[in-house]
């Protein structure tokens, strides 16, 4: 209105500024890419139960994973028995304790398909607990049995606390039967036992398990396994995977409660055992005093706590229900091996919409600086919106849907909004920059010439559209970089749909984009061609920053 402008083109003016100032496309691409991705991961048997979990999966630089379940397979079997008592009278306390709860772990089911039960009456019983280590039954007329973690049931006897080691240095998960002299309870205890025999399960290492490991090594991801098993069991198993430390493994009853002290603790070793539930939530959240970013993967109620904690919860589809139920993803058919391309496609999603955002928010920008030139030095606006819509769907729109598409394999980098806007801003100010000037350039020509305002204006607008549109479609060159041969189809197509536009006369009209071989059009493509060389060098000067 200040330019003393119609009221109605002055309204149009108005709707092109503010319309394009807004990424609108950004939000529907973002939603469209994550879409695309949770049918891609599903088709790996991956349940996405949340669609941001895609996001942050190209953000983990370390993995914290169980070992039952993760890098051993699910299924146990007993292999040796050892007698301690110098008899063989294990069999029925073995099979009784194997049938003595209701939902058995796989531990008691191993040891139950092996061991029949003698069909004892149970009169007392405490169940199986991840912080206890131990469960016991009391049989009437056979007294009490216990079977749990030798370290804990046997912590004063030095020989079978040994020898248990010894048998565990393989990496087989060794529990000891024993019997109680009393009644054991969950608030006091086990009581006093006399050790009768130690149980070796047979853990399998996953086939793919060191080939995972490999892959997030190299791609700087650390892997740290947790385990409540014993710390020499844990350690066997992953060092079979190829776990960096896994000859040093700690046993996490001598961890510190303090968090910022367990922080260093945590980061200065990668395989734990004897881990409780409640510690596997504290060495989360001493993970994120480091700023790491943290995906949890476990299958058990005991690893409910830390996956709720961890920036991304990953559950086996045979883990527990409660597990499956805080988890982002569900690993469906239990393969830990899937994991390399779930990372794949939270770093494709991620990077891809970095693409979408250098373009989207270029034309924020020179919105932006068109809107304010027009608004502070009171001239017309030198487009009309379908100009604008012209240039957004060729440059941006049309070729973003695809970008934000195509397989990506970068790594990600933390500084997302930093690198786009230190490419997106000087882009913008380039190209408004440019437009403003053909408009300029070519609307003084004119005048000059004794063209009438209007058709002065309509030609001047057809030029500042000629030369948004050259430079804007070298930004989405340099967005689209490294270029392959899909890339500069999409642009050359794009070129290809303007030329169209401008030649074909129906098109031209619509868009009113009268383009002829004249001084206006020379001006337009020599601006132009200096935008776009502009925004090649100012690519490579912001490139350092951005990769820095």
């Amino acid at each position: 209105m200040r330019a003393k402008l119609p009221f109605d083109e002055a309204v149009r003016g108005t709707i092109a500024g503010v319309v394009t100032m807004v990424p609108e496309g950004l939000v529907l691409l973002t939603s469209i890419a994550m879409a695309v991705s949770v049918i891609r991961l599903a088709q790996r048997k991956v349940l996405v139960q949340d669609m941001p979990a895609v996001e942050v999966l190209a953000r983990v630089d370390t993995i914290c994973v169980d070992k039952t379940g993760t890098l051993t397979e699910p299924g146990m079997r007993v292999r040796d028995v050892i007698s301690l008592a110098g008899a063989d009278g294990f069999a029925d306390p073995l099979g009784a304790m194997g049938a003595s709860e209701a939902n058995p772990n796989p531990t008691l089911e191993a040891i139950a398909a092996t061991y029949p039960s003698p069909q004892w009456q149970v009169t007392d019983s405490v169940p199986f607990s991840s912080a206890r280590k131990w469960s016991s039954a009391t049989f009437a007329g056979h007294g009490t049995w216990l079977l749990g973690a030798p370290d804990i049931l046997a912590a004063d006897d030095a020989a079978v606390r040994a020898r248990a080691e010894s048998v565990a240095a393989d990496g087989a998960r060794v529990l000891l039967l024993g019997q109680g002299s009393g009644i054991p309870s969950a608030e006091h205890g086990p009581g006093s036992i006399t050790p009768v025999a130690l149980v070796v399960i047979n853990q399998q290492l996953r086939p793919d398990a060191a080939e995972t490991v490999a892959y997030f090594l190299t791609q700087d991801v650390t892997v740290k396994v947790i385990s409540g098993d014993n710390a020499a069991t844990v350690g066997a198993i992953a060092m079979q995977a190829g776990v960096p430390g896994a000859d040093r493994p700690v046993d996490a009853r001598d961890l510190p409660t303090d968090l910022a002290e367990l922080a260093e603790a945590v980061a200065a070793s990668n395989v734990f055992g004897r881990v409780t539930p409640a510690q596997k939530q504290q060495m989360v959240d001493a993970l994120h005093l480091r700023n790491s970013t943290v995906a949890m993967t476990g299958d058990g109620v005991n690893d409910v706590l830390a996956l709720k904690n961890a920036d991304l919860g990953i559950a086996m589809g045979s883990g527990s229900g409660a597990t499956r139920a805080v988890a982002q993803l569900v690993l469906l058919d239990n393969k830990w091996s899937v994991m390399p391309s779930v990372v794949a496609e939270g770093r494709r999603v991620l990077g891809n919409i970095e693409r979408v955002s250098d373009v989207f928010l270029t034309k924020t920008s020179y919105a932006v600086v068109i809107s304010l030139v027009t608004g502070l030095l009171a001239v017309e606006f030198p487009f009309l919106p379908r100009h604008l819509s012209l240039i957004g769907a060729l440059t941006i729109g049309i070729p973003g849907f695809f970008l934000a598409l195509m397989p990506n394999t970068e790594r990600f980098r933390p500084g997302f909004l930093r690198r786009v806007l230190l490419f997106a801003v000087p882009s913008g100010i380039i190209a408004g920059a440019a437009a403003l000037t053909t408009y300029a350039l070519t609307t003084s020509m004119l005048l000059d010439q004794g063209t009438d305002e209007a058709a002065a204006r309509t030609a001047s607008q057809t030029s500042a559209t000629t030369t948004l549109f050259i430079v804007t479609i070298c930004v989405l060159l340099q967005s689209a970089r490294p270029l392959n041969a899909l890339r500069v189809a999409i642009v050359a197509l794009m070129v290809a749909c303007f030329l169209g536009v401008v030649m074909i006369p129906w098109l031209a009209d619509v868009f009113s984009m009268h383009l002829g071989w004249n001084a206006e059009t020379a001006v337009a493509l020599v601006v132009g061609g200096i935008g776009a060389v502009l925004v090649w060098v100012a690519a490579l000067v912001t490139d350092r920053w951005r990769r820095a």
